[in-house]
């Protein structure tokens, strides 16, 4: 359980859409504000899938600390709570060294954990999330995904049809309570447990669309598809959570003989561009959301140390 009772916890948030530039500017910043970087992305979190992940390179690491990337294993899930007590537990060592904590990604659900709280919402009985559980295996995620979007479309708008862990909770949630996951997170949130800004990438589609083509390639012809069959060896199940991520399900759809590699590819990039497009229109809603060019690492940091330097000198008063 996370500590609430206390004044929020101090931190640079920068995010945007996949490919909009977040490392780059993340390392710009950590270099300005002598930062740690920690990870809110829900996919950079699985160890397996470094590369098909965008996950910081080793010589991108080896220029400031990075937390909380490739701790879980592919058959293991983890929800915005969960990451939410680990981000907790970094900030606050992040901040006893000196240092200046730098939540890096794209996840906005995420963000939304820390800067606004987490909805409290009861607990399920797990009878009830197994029978959904066994729906999901049975029918197809994308059957549940389009029930979900019956009951609760703005939620449903925000995830992708092949989700099986957030469609899952978000059908527990409405079946359980009799309220829709989106109502509790507008109507029943804990103490926020950080505070600072929320720095947007503003990398519109037309914008990123050739950067996500090329970064593709880039990927495959770096040994994505090895990552992959690597990956099948620890864990070939297409239900573990870590293979529900975009470019893992696509890769292992190839490797399991269901894609060419033609179709895979075309998939892979099809499903990035509208992850891109989910993730605009969430933070586009954010009035919270400071809107920054993607290609000016220095006006990212002109942003956060406007907010810093009045930040840090109140947490240490």
């Amino acid at each position: 359980m996370i500590e609430t009772t206390s004044a929020p916890l101090p931190v640079i948030c920068l995010t945007g859409p996949t490919g909009s530039g977040k490392t780059a500017a993340a390392l710009a910043l950590a270099a300005a504000l002598d930062g740690e970087v920690v990870n809110a992305d829900s996919r950079q979190v699985y160890a397996d899938f470094p590369l098909i992940t965008a996950q910081p390179s080793a010589e991108e690491r080896a220029c400031c600390p990075h937390h909380l990337y490739g701790f879980l294993a592919t058959e293991n899930k983890i929800s915005a709570g969960r990451w939410a007590e680990a981000a907790v537990d970094k900030v606050r060592d992040i901040l006893a060294r000196g240092k200046t904590p730098l939540l890096v990604g794209g996840t906005g659900l995420y963000f939304q954990a820390l800067l606004r709280g987490m909805a409290e919402i009861p607990p399920v009985d797990p009878q009830l999330t197994a029978a959904i559980t066994a729906r999901v295996d049975e029918q197809g995620a994308p059957a549940l995904h389009a029930e979900l979007a019956q009951i609760d479309s703005a939620y449903a708008a925000k995830i992708h049809p092949n989700d099986r862990q957030r469609i899952i909770r978000a059908l527990e949630v409405c079946q359980s309570t009799g309220r829709s996951f989106t109502w509790w997170h507008s109507n029943s949130m804990s103490t926020p447990l950080c505070v600072g800004p929320l720095l947007t990438l503003d990398a519109p589609l037309a914008w990123l669309e050739p950067r996500l083509a090329r970064r593709l390639d880039l990927m495959l012809a770096g040994g994505a598809l090895d990552e992959a069959r690597a990956a099948m060896r620890h864990c070939a199940d297409p239900a573990a959570p870590g293979w529900s991520g975009i470019g893992c399900a696509e890769a292992l759809a190839h490797l399991q003989g269901r894609l060419s590699l033609e179709d895979c590819r075309s998939l892979w990039l099809r499903n990035t561009r509208a992850y891109a497009k989910r993730q605009l229109t969430w933070f586009r809603a954010r009035p919270e959301a400071q809107w920054l060019p993607p290609d000016d690492p220095a006006a990212v940091v002109e942003a956060a140390c406007r907010f810093w330097q009045k930040a840090r000198s109140s947490y240490n008063s």
